[in-house]
């Protein structure tokens, strides 16, 4: 099966936490799309002579094509506000869950305990697309495992 890690990337931080989350994941014995890793930094070469509006319609393109192929899409939800990127992938991987592959599985993570909302942890429009949401690996990994 293969799980697209819809997360936030721009830190060292949240890339040491991806990487070493994929691991764990991929020795469960899934195949993961890290986009840190798989998308358009693994070809960094190839892409040196594009302008940057072609190189964004690239990741764009790498990374749709990426969560339509995904059987799960695990969505790392935390930070201050969960990462913009990512959220429009949810958003896509549910639209192609909807039309086209009902099995598809959504996840989430969320191990951080700020609220962006008064009466709600998640804005609903993250919260209502996702099947389950961990709180914590150990939860997220003994959730995917039975999948």
């Amino acid at each position: 099966m293969l799980v697209y890690f819809a997360a936030p990337l721009f830190s060292e931080a949240e890339r040491v936490f991806n990487t070493s989350l994929t691991k764990k994941l991929e020795e469960l014995g899934f195949k993961v799309f890290l986009p840190q890793r798989d998308g358009i930094e693994k070809d960094e070469e190839a892409f040196a002579s594009m302008s940057n509006e072609e190189i964004g319609q690239k990741i764009f393109e790498i990374d749709k094509n990426a969560v339509f192929e995904s059987d799960i899409l695990l969505f790392v939800l935390d930070g201050r506000v969960p990462d913009e990127g990512a959220a429009v992938e949810l958003g896509m991987a549910y639209a192609h869950k909807v039309f086209k592959q009902p099995n598809k599985r959504l996840i989430g993570l969320m191990t951080d305990d700020r609220a962006s909302f008064l009466r709600w942890k998640l804005n609903p429009m993250l919260k209502e697309p996702l099947e389950y949401i961990a709180e914590n690996e150990e939860e997220l990994l003994n959730y995917i495992k039975e999948i």
